[in-house]
């Protein structure tokens, strides 16, 4: 018979039923220790010392020892597996290593995940836009939109003075002067692009008489007067507005009230007006000195925006004598020639007085034969007669010529034109 267990007290049945538990999970914890280091022991390197392989040789000897009774085919497969399988040490440097290159792969992979907080959209985070790139791209737009209006009212200041007119009817209507008419509408074109200057401009046509000087500062009054108003357009002709005999401070206050009134309603009116002085050889040193102080760029506003033409023969004698001598007329077709007469007659005009330093000269050049034709064919057509090319010519060999190997140059251009034809 069993003895009933009543002689146990109640404290010890209840620290008997928690130690079992305990043993258990402490059980638990050795294996999970003892596979977790066999499985550490896989991954030591092949390489190891002698005295741990020697070691390492003694310990599998006892355990074959150990094992000797599963038989002489299970001792030997062990044998043979030996020297391919790797076991458990206790050095701790390796063990360290091989934990903390487990880690490192970890941490990797971990670093690659991106972790977003629960009940959110997952998405990239916005980008914060600069301030300063938002004032760059205003400024450059700002910038922009300048420059296209200044491009418009350079369009628009040319359509308004039709310069392109003007120049289509002055290659029309002057004969042999195609550099000269050129540089003209060029220097017009690049000071009408704006009403706003520093100086005004101020344009000497030089050369020798009955070239078109003249001609073509009448052309520029009557093309200003159609597109502006003719109270904006001043021709003076100092034969017939300072006489001989006249005073030269009477002449002199004359022409300052003139040149001030009238570019003080231009600049009302915000229009550039412009004075034809014809003549100017024939000024008084008094005259040259007032014209001056108008060229000055050191003046109010109103006086920078004006264009003055000068018309004189100075300087002609010494282009006359060029062209003769070189017989270039090919190279006076070109600006370069140009450029070459500007330089020879420059000290010329320097001479006489120093408001030609900041002038632009203009050279006007020698007609040939065929130039004066032209110059009667267009007067008689003007006066309504239609001749034949014979009759042209023999009113052209009553002129006076410069004869230089095949080509004949006008002594006196187109000045005796008129003159002939109304003989006829």
């Amino acid at each position: 018979e069993e003895v009933p267990d009543t002689g146990i007290p109640a404290a010890s049945r209840k620290i008997a039923s928690l130690s079992s538990p305990l043993r258990a999970i402490i059980r638990l914890r050795r294996r999970y220790r003892v596979q977790k280091k066999s499985r550490l022991h896989l991954e030591l390197p092949r390489e190891k010392p002698a005295e741990f392989v020697h070691t390492r040789l003694l310990q599998r000897q006892l355990s074959l020892n150990r094992t000797g009774l599963y038989g002489p085919s299970m001792s030997l497969f062990n044998q043979t597996g030996f020297e391919s399988s790797q076991y458990f040490t206790f050095d701790t440097s390796v063990e360290q290593h091989v934990m903390k290159k487990c880690r490192r792969k970890k941490s990797r992979r971990k670093s690659r995940m991106v972790l977003y907080p629960d009940k959110t959209k997952r998405y990239l985070p916005t980008e914060e836009k600069s301030k300063a790139k938002r004032c760059l791209l205003l400024l450059m737009a700002i910038i922009f939109f300048q420059i296209l209006n200044a491009i418009e009212n350079l369009d628009d200041n040319l359509q308004k003075y039709d310069l392109d007119g003007l120049e289509k009817t002055m290659h029309r209507e002057v004969f042999g002067q195609r550099v000269a008419v050129e540089s003209t509408v060029e220097l017009l074109k690049d000071y009408l692009a704006t009403h706003i200057h520093n100086k005004p401009l101020v344009i000497s046509l030089n050369g020798p008489t009955g070239v078109g000087k003249s001609h073509v500062g009448w052309l520029l009054a009557k093309h200003f007067r159609s597109v502006m108003a003719s109270d904006f357009v001043l021709q003076y002709f100092v034969m017939h507005h300072c006489p001989s005999g006249a005073a030269p401070l009477t002449c002199e206050i004359d022409l300052s009230e003139k040149i001030s009134d009238i570019v003080t309603r231009a600049e009302i009116e915000e229009k550039t007006p412009l004075f034809i002085l014809d003549e100017v050889e024939l000024m008084s040193p008094v005259l040259l000195d007032t014209l001056s102080r108008f060229f000055e760029p050191n003046q109010t506003n109103e006086f920078l925006n004006a264009i003055y033409i000068l018309i004189s023969n100075i300087g002609g004698g010494e282009i006359t004598k060029f062209l003769i001598q070189n017989d270039s007329a090919e190279l006076l077709r070109q600006h370069r020639g140009a450029e070459e007469l500007v330089r020879i007659i420059q000290p010329v005009l320097s001479r006489v007085h120093p408001l030609w330093k900041s002038a632009d000269i203009v050279p006007f050049v020698l007609l040939e034969k065929t130039h004066v034709i032209n110059c009667f064919l267009e007067q008689m057509r003007r006066e309504g007669l239609y001749p034949d090319q014979k009759h042209l010519e023999h009113l052209a060999d009553q002129l006076g010529y410069y004869s230089t190997g095949d080509k004949q140059y006008s002594r006196t251009g187109c000045k005796q034109v008129v003159a002939k034809v109304n003989l006829q």
